[in-house]
């Protein structure tokens, strides 16, 4: 799967927040970076803040721009 095409699948399952296959798209050392709050360190922990995030409100990623370089993408949503 190309990077943008991993990007446009973790906005389809955050959409449909789905923690479990958004998880899946995390290597197992992963760390996920939230502006407002400390990093997410593995996979699992991943999994767990997106259940509480869903949890706690509905949410929904709206893309504004989606850049793909070599092996890199970015989404700004």
């Amino acid at each position: 799967m190309k990077p943008k095409e991993v990007l446009e699948k973790w906005v389809q399952e955050f959409n449909n927040a789905d923690a479990e296959a958004l998880a899946e798209l995390y290597s197992e050392n992963a760390v996920n970076h939230q502006i407002a709050e400390s990093p997410i360190e593995g996979k699992d922990s991943i999994r767990k803040m997106f259940e509480e995030e869903f949890a706690a409100a509905e949410m929904t990623c709206i893309i504004e721009n989606l850049f793909e370089d070599g092996e890199w993408a970015i989404l700004e949503w």
